[in-house]
């Protein structure tokens, strides 16, 4: 393994990479000509060297059918069926790009959703995501087609986003229009001098606004918001408003319309100015006069910002809409000009064109407006944030949420959301848009946004970043130190892996190495996904600390902060460790957590392959993520959970927060990849694991072999694998689930394979396979109850790897007991009744227990409180009650707790024996003490 590599001596590379001319990322002539017509075809992530247990590609592992493939289908159904043109929406407008009648997404996607859409961009990444993983699982056309048709726009987006913006030209009043996308952030410049410094005016415009935003400029002649004078569409009454002043907002002398300019509508609006009278003209009609105007344009001077859609103020929406036809007259124009401007060009009604400035916007070219006034005062379309720092820049919106998070003190969403979360996923999409399809497009794409964050990132003070990246929300960057890391393992450039040193959180990688618990308080998802990016650089540069925190920090959460179903988080934070039962609430279990700990587990487990990573793996993958996601299919939205709440009556919320929220993102990347983690193999293939028990195919190339996996899991309580194809050596190492403790029995071609396989462990097979070998493999559940770490009276229950919640509409804990019929072997099941014809269900005390995977909107119970009041052995009740100690642990608990009992003579012999220490503790009488012994001796028990 190579010594590691300080961050002074990264920088020193990158900056002598920066320096010799490197082979650039260009897209071959196979990759320009879009060749990938396979999933067989895609591009390959080198498997870092300090693995030493490697996945299998999407590609090699075919889902058959069953759960997983059912819960995918539905999900395929929003891959096929979504209109991109609609994620694209934002992008293009960003980069002032013709929109169509695209509708932009709602929710976190959009202009319009939370913190006005400051994530958005994020779920197009998702979406990316998910089309390269459903192209690599099905080889269906369709998906790899999206993937080109989105990565094409996204290359048209970062060139245009290099250029100075050009005109879009619409369809105008009387010719051809300028139209400002809303999104675009672009505007109309006009030259210093435009007002003339009159002593009288006449300003008019055809405009038709496609957006009902508040104080959006039609025109904003001033200095800052002291000196201006402007006219809005809206006002805050949402009616056109005029303004003049020199002493800023208290100070202005204004005009009011009387109603709200239409949408879509072309509406033309005028002011005139001279005598101390003003009057604002609203489709050749008066609708205000102010007689006290006593300020002109000569008031103003020479105003430095002159300006057609941008107000003064930074805070004001840019108009998004159509202008058409601007003019400015030295003089006031009579009603009856006024009323002339109605039915034709100025050039052609009794005013003539203005003679201070006069634009038709069909007299122009690229990004410049030609003046019609005779004064020559050539006008220009700009940005109001002017232009990426650097060519590789992509992104959705402008590049000030990443500038201003470099100077950002404290965290507010509505103004910085995130943007190296957002700017994440979008990389990992593209990236993942390469390895599917081999468009070296998508890698020029993804090598440019990399390039670009190291020029922001390298120049800034470590400190600087510490602070960054330690900001709740706007500092989150999510899974973006993997992404880099995936990628300079395609690239090489010594930049990358620079890049990806820069997002090191030096407080949390430093206490979780010395594994000191500094979780409590923290932003449980805006931490989970580092740790994989940190692992990824133990990868690169060996350096011990990223690895420590790593495992370390894993052990923090699981069990320490683990519900049943395998989630994290409450109200999206983490509380103090071991505290389960406190902090059940109507937001727990935050469904990105569960699939960044999957991911997170995944990826230790390639670096020590202890079993106890793929327990936890299939404990959260077989109940939160599969019900996450709603059993029913919609073209329109992924219909995953955003939060996943325990309270007892709880209905999931499967379209949260209006869509497109980040938990639909990795919902929709979950349901695309469920294969991903059922087999893996030793780096020298001597070996192959069997995670999951999921039907399933495995078409192991590098041994010649297929392995078939047919089951119906969770349903059957076992599985049969066959080897197909040729013959090949190598040992077979079948996960032993930890609740496997009612026996885990092997049999290869019919004969036990000799062994006692220990639960929460994997039992080795090592033969020469041959075709048509088969594998059985039964492992019985148990139904057990799993106690919440601080109230041992909270409980879950789970038969094998199935949390079963209850449903039933109450909003209280339901009281249950469980001890009534359970068997000698400690299964508590026999206490529930099977409801027929539906596997997985059981009844007991009139509510439905079902898996918590299935999909639906019944209010639902994750937790119940263990209620034990007698003393009851094989539904025999003696009629005594269930003493307790002071920690709670119950007579009947401490009984149990030796199960499973050989017989029914080593049952009674432990009721005996504890019985006899409570009676000498004094916590139960002789006499009760000898009815429970009795009642033990006289009832019949389940095996």
């Amino acid at each position: 393994m190579a010594p590691p590599l300080s961050r002074r001596s990264l920088f020193q590379a990158a900056a002598l990479a920066a320096a010799v001319p490197a082979a650039s990322v260009v897209p071959t002539a196979r990759a320009a000509a879009a060749v990938a017509e396979s999933p067989t075809a895609s591009a390959a992530l080198p498997a870092p060297a300090a693995w030493t247990v490697k996945p299998f590609a999407l590609d090699q592992v075919t889902l058959g059918q069953g759960l997983f493939a059912d819960k995918r289908e539905l999900m395929l159904d929003h891959a096929r069926g979504y209109d991109v043109d609609r994620l694209l929406q934002v992008f293009r407008a960003n980069a002032g790009l013709p929109t169509g009648d695209a509708v932009a997404p709602g929710g976190w996607e959009g202009l319009d959703g939370e913190a006005n859409g400051n994530l958005r961009g994020h779920y197009t990444g998702h979406f990316m995501t998910m089309l390269a993983q459903a192209w690599a699982g099905t080889g269906e056309q369709v998906f790899a087609d999206r993937l080109r048709t989105m990565i094409g726009a996204l290359t048209e987006v970062r060139a245009a986003l290099r250029e100075d913006p050009e005109v879009l030209g619409t369809a105008g009043k009387f010719g051809t229009a300028v139209e400002n996308v809303r999104g675009s952030y672009q505007y109309v410049d006009l030259p210093s001098g435009t007002l003339g410094a009159a002593s009288a005016v006449t300003l008019s415009a055809w405009v038709k606004p496609t957006h009902d935003g508040n104080w959006a400029r039609v025109l904003d002649f001033g200095d800052n918001t002291t000196r201006y004078l402007y006219l809005a569409a809206r006002n805050a009454d949402g009616v056109p408003r005029f303004a003049i002043t020199t002493g800023g907002p208290g100070a202005e002398q204004g005009l009011n319309g009387t109603a709200a300019l239409p949408m879509d509508q072309w509406s033309h609006l005028a002011v005139t100015i001279a005598g101390g009278t003003g009057i604002l003209y609203v489709n050749g009609a008066e609708a205000a006069r102010n007689t006290a105007m006593t300020l002109t344009p000569a008031a103003l001077g020479t105003p430095v910002n002159n300006w057609l859609g941008r107000s003064n103020y930074p805070a004001d929406p840019v108009f998004a809409g159509a202008f058409d036809e601007f003019n400015v007259w030295s003089r006031a124009l009579t009603a009856a000009e006024i009323t002339g401007l109605q039915g034709s060009r100025a050039a052609d009604s009794a005013a003539g064109r203005g003679d201070l400035a006069s634009y038709a916007f069909d007299e122009t070219s690229g990004g410049t407006f030609a003046d019609g006034s005779g004064r020559g005062l050539t006008a220009a379309l700009r940005r109001t944030w002017g232009g990426p720092s650097h060519p590789g820049f992509l992104a959705a919106y402008p590049e000030t949420q990443f500038i201003d998070l470099e100077s950002r003190t404290s965290s507010d969403y509505t103004k910085v959301w995130a943007p190296y979360y957002t700017a994440h996923k979008i990389l990992r999409g593209v990236l993942d848009a390469y390895l599917a399809t081999d468009d070296a497009r998508a890698l020029d794409l993804a090598s440019g946004m990399a390039d670009w964050m190291h020029s922001r990132l390298s120049k800034l003070p470590e400190a600087t970043l510490q602070r960054m990246w330690g900001l709740f929300s706007s500092g989150e960057f999510g899974g973006i130190v993997e992404a880099i890391c995936d990628l300079h393992a395609i690239t090489g450039k010594a930049e990358h892996l620079a890049l990806a040193r820069l997002f090191d959180l030096d407080r949390l990688i430093d206490s979780c190495a010395a594994n000191t618990d500094i979780l409590d308080g923290l932003h449980a998802n805006q931490h989970i996904p580092i740790f994989t990016g940190y692992l990824r650089l133990y990868d690169a540069t060996g350096e011990q600390r990223y690895l420590d925190a790593a495992r370390n920090f894993w052990g923090m959460v699981v069990p320490h902060r683990m519900y049943g179903i395998g989630g994290t988080s409450t109200g999206e934070f983490w509380k103090a460790r071991d505290v389960i039962a406190g902090t059940i609430s109507a937001t727990t279990a935050e469904t990105c957590c569960a699939y960044n700990l999957l991911k997170l587990s995944r990826t230790l487990f390639f670096h020590e392959p202890s079993p106890k990573y793929m327990d936890y793996y299939e404990r959260a993958l077989y109940n939160q993520v599969l019900g996450s996601k709603q059993d029913k299919p919609d073209a329109e939205k992924p219909l995953v959970t955003y939060f996943i709440g325990l309270t007892p009556g709880h209905v999931r919320d499967y379209t949260p927060k209006q869509g497109t929220t980040c938990c639909e993102g990795t919902g929709m990347e979950s349901a695309t990849k469920y294969q991903d983690s059922v087999y893996f193999t030793t780096d020298d293939g001597s070996a192959l694991y069997v995670n999951l028990y999921s039907p399933s195919r495995l078409n192991w190339a590098d041994k010649g072999v297929t392995v078939t996996q047919a089951t119906a899991f969770p349903q059957e309580q076992g599985t049969t694998l066959t080897i197909g194809g040729g013959s090949a050596s190598f040992e077979l190492r079948l996960r032993v689930p930890s609740w496997a403790t009612a026996g885990f029995r092997v049999t290869v071609n019919g004969r036990a394979v000799s062994g006692t396989p220990a639960p929460g462990s994997y039992f080795a097979v090592s033969r020469t396979w041959r075709s048509g070998d088969t594998v059985r493999i039964s492992m019985p559940f148990r139904l057990r109850a799993e106690k919440a770490l601080d109230d041992p009276s909270l409980q879950t229950l789970c038969y094998g790897p199935v949390n079963l919640v209850g449903r039933n509409s109450s909003t209280a804990y339901l009281p249950l007991g469980l001890y009534r019929n359970a068997g000698l072997s400690g299964d508590l099941l026999p206490s529930l009744t099977p409801v027929a014809g539906k596997p997985l269900h059981f009844t007991l005390d009139g509510t439905e227990f079902a898996p918590f995977h299935e999909g639906t909107e019944d209010p639902t119970h994750a937790y119940f409180r263990r209620s034990e009041p007698r003393v009851v052995f094989g539904g025999t009740d003696s009629g005594v009650a269930n003493p307790a100690k002071s920690d709670g642990t119950t007579l009947l608990d401490e009984i149990w707790a030796a199960a499973p009992f050989a017989g029914k003579g080593a049952l009674v012999a432990r009721v005996r024996s504890t019985v006899d220490a409570w009676v000498a503790a004094g916590l139960l009488s002789a006499a009760d003490g000898r009815t429970v012994v009795s009642t033990a001796q006289r009832a019949t028990y389940a095996p």
